[in-house]
């Protein structure tokens, strides 16, 4: 999914070289000229691209549930006490991504306190990325004034996750933005295989898991350029079971589908949180 700083900017730099070709051409520009101003928007996009989050976030997955209409579930979620756990600064990634998706589990469930406890954990863990300033005052500020309007709340922390990757994108940190993108996914993917004992008799979960093989596959797409970095390298390996069960599948889960994701899902999430 491409996010919104995309539509806004390449339109803006499509029309520029468009005008910039339409002059051109009324002075005779050469076929080779305008091919290099194709490679021009196209390098330009790639560039407005790799600081855009890559995927559905989180909060668009948890979104899912809340139409599916699928109850709240009381301690499925990180609790907010292994924080201290995380040393270095790929676990630290990784588990950004992993509360982040917990903070939209539990903002778009309304349990104010958690939302607030949440907040904390991630600010915790940017300060230690040096990016405390995404997660200020003002998120909280925005999410309660809209605690009753799902849409714009999805809106708010959509926008938060874009502001993370972003920041870590253009600060010579992309490897850990890929780590807080894989995190949330593995979260995503386990609040909503544990959103009941027997999630696979919900209905509407199949469809939503069946929906994540695209993203799943998109995301071993863009960290195949940086899989010769050990910490990339290493996150990627421990997906190989998700890998395996997502093979073959289509357009349909069965039960059995439902729970071989669901189990690989819990062997890679315990590897992460700890």
């Amino acid at each position: 999914m491409k996010k919104t700083l995309v539509a806004l900017i390449l339109p803006v730099v499509l029309v520029s070289i468009v005008l910039t070709s339409s002059y051109s051409c009324r002075n005779r520009q050469s076929n080779e000229q305008k091919r290099i101003e194709m490679e021009k928007l196209d390098t330009i996009e790639k560039s407005i691209e790799s600081h855009v989050y890559p995927l559905p976030t989180s909060a668009e997955v948890i979104k899912m549930l809340t139409d599916l209409e699928v109850g709240y579930n009381f301690g499925i979620t990180n609790p907010i006490a292994n924080t201290k756990k995380y040393f270095n600064s790929a676990a630290k990634a990784i588990n950004m991504g992993v509360y982040g998706a917990d903070l939209s589990y539990v903002t778009l469930y309304n349990i104010h306190q958690e939302v607030i406890n949440y907040l904390g954990a991630i600010r915790s863990l940017a300060n230690e990325l040096n990016m405390s300033k995404i997660y200020d005052a003002s998120v909280y500020d925005s999410i309660k004034a809209n605690f009753d309007n799902k849409d714009e709340l999805v809106k708010i922390l959509t926008n938060t996750f874009e502001e993370t990757y972003g920041y870590l994108s253009r600060n010579d940190q992309k490897a850990h933005a890929l780590l807080v993108v894989g995190g949330a996914w593995i979260e995503g993917m386990y609040l909503t295989t544990h959103v009941s004992a027997a999630a696979y008799n919900v209905a509407g979960i199949s469809k939503n898991l069946i929906e994540q093989k695209s993203s799943f596959e998109l995301y071993l797409e863009i960290t195949a350029p940086f899989l010769s970095d050990p910490i990339i390298g290493d996150f990627v390996k421990l997906l190989d079971p998700i890998k395996e069960v997502y093979a073959g599948l289509t357009t349909s889960l069965t039960e059995t589908n439902i729970k071989d994701i669901t189990k690989a899902i819990e062997g890679v999430r315990a590897k992460i949180v700890q």
